[in-house]
């Protein structure tokens, strides 16, 4: 049984297919002077920081919330009874005041060779003091 697509004749088709051209090519613009990138201020890097430093602080309140239990903490020859989130935090913070007391050691003594390897006197210039 033969069915009306099979009696079509499968010859490829040699006319062309008629593309719609415009007859006038589109106008063109020039392109618009690219805005300058505003660079980052001071402010804005502050701003920052401060956003990130809250979310931090939020973080640490909920750790110390959740971590109350009293803890007994034994330092030298003291003893004293803490919540554990606390004690925990006084810990951090003694290890950044030590970490940051090596590192303005380390920046001292950086600046003090680096003075002597130019001769240079110990202030700076007053067109360094601007920042």
């Amino acid at each position: 049984m033969a069915t009306p697509s099979d009696e079509t004749p499968k010859t490829p088709v040699t006319e062309p297919i008629p593309t719609a051209r415009p007859s006038t090519p589109p106008a063109t613009t020039p392109p618009a002077a690219a805005p300058k990138k505003l660079r980052p201020t001071r402010i804005s890097g502050t701003w920052i920081a401060i956003l990130i430093a809250i979310v931090v602080l939020i973080f640490l309140l909920v750790f110390i919330l959740q971590n109350g239990g009293n803890a007994t903490i034994y330092f030298l020859w003291g003893e004293a009874s803490l919540p554990l989130g606390v004690a925990l935090l006084f810990a951090a913070i003694g290890g950044a005041v030590l970490v940051a007391v090596v590192g303005a050691a380390r920046i001292l003594q950086l600046r003090r060779q680096a003075k002597r390897l130019t001769g240079r006197p110990g202030s700076a210039s007053p067109a360094r003091r601007e920042s």
